[in-house]
């Protein structure tokens, strides 16, 4: 495995407009020392050694593998289970598409960031039905990408409002679901995804229920073991699969 690295001190463990799942760069703290375990996937040697340094200036993310193949990245995942992998549409072997779907499928925890150079409409909708949490464009400045893994990490969805948009009305509920992942929720559970599926960032979800922001964190963590997804995007989405939310649940009136 290139570059891979392993810590040994055990340090473990998307804002939206509202309405829309789509994703807020500002940096809302919530004073956690816990570290975000993040797997970097590209075939550039250059590209993984400048991320990784720009994630490790950061007190509070860890890079513990890095990956030049989709087969790699998998490899690595079932094996390190990080909190985020970052991974490139385009790539030897296995692409990001497959590798996102094999990794959600063995690792559903592991919330999954996309960085490309191509933002073709088709690709990303393939990859967040494959389980992608979000996607950012290569472009970007490295501060958006840090907000963007603080973001996944508290729960909150990276999401373009417009292929959210498009997502959701893609989706009908299962005719007769058999055991549904949403029933294993508490009715607490149950009002912060519904907020959640406003695009509500974790603040206001906090106000609106007379919770901390801690909380309102720990409930979404909460949420996505037990739907066994690894990002708020995807237990969204999940939800209205399953029916328990609907389209015009994810307006925020």
């Amino acid at each position: 495995m290139p570059g891979e690295t392993t810590n040994q001190n055990n340090k473990d463990p998307l804002s939206a407009q509202a309405g829309q799942l789509s994703a807020s760069y500002t940096g809302e703290n919530e004073n956690s020392n816990q570290q975000i375990r993040v797997m970097l996937a590209d075939d550039h040697a250059l590209v993984r050694e400048g991320t990784r340094r720009l994630l490790e200036a950061e007190g509070d993310v860890e890079v513990v593998a890095e990956a030049a193949s989709g087969e790699e990245a998998i490899e690595a995942a079932r094996r390190l289970h990080p909190n985020i992998a970052i991974i490139d549409i385009a790539m030897p072997g296995i692409g990001g598409i497959q590798a996102t779907r094999e990794i959600k499928a063995h690792c559903p925890e592991t919330a999954i960031l996309i960085l490309s150079a191509y933002d073709d409409e088709p690709y990303l909708i393939a990859l967040i039905e494959a389980g992608a949490a979000g996607f950012l464009l290569k472009n970007v400045h490295g501060q958006e990408l840090i907000n963007a893994i603080r973001a996944i990490s508290r729960g909150e969805s990276v999401l373009q409002p417009s292929l959210a948009e498009k997502m959701m009305r893609r989706l009908s509920p299962q005719a007769n679901p058999t055991v549904r992942a949403s029933d294993l929720l508490s009715e607490r559970e149950f009002e912060v995804l519904h907020l959640a599926a406003r695009g509500l960032p974790n603040k206001e979800i906090a106000r609106r229920l007379g919770l901390s922001i801690r909380t309102v964190h720990s409930h979404l963590a909460n949420i996505f073991t037990k739907m066994q997804v690894g990002s708020r995007t995807e237990a969204v989405l999940l939800a209205l699969r399953e029916g328990i939310i609907s389209l015009q649940d994810t307006y925020d009136n």
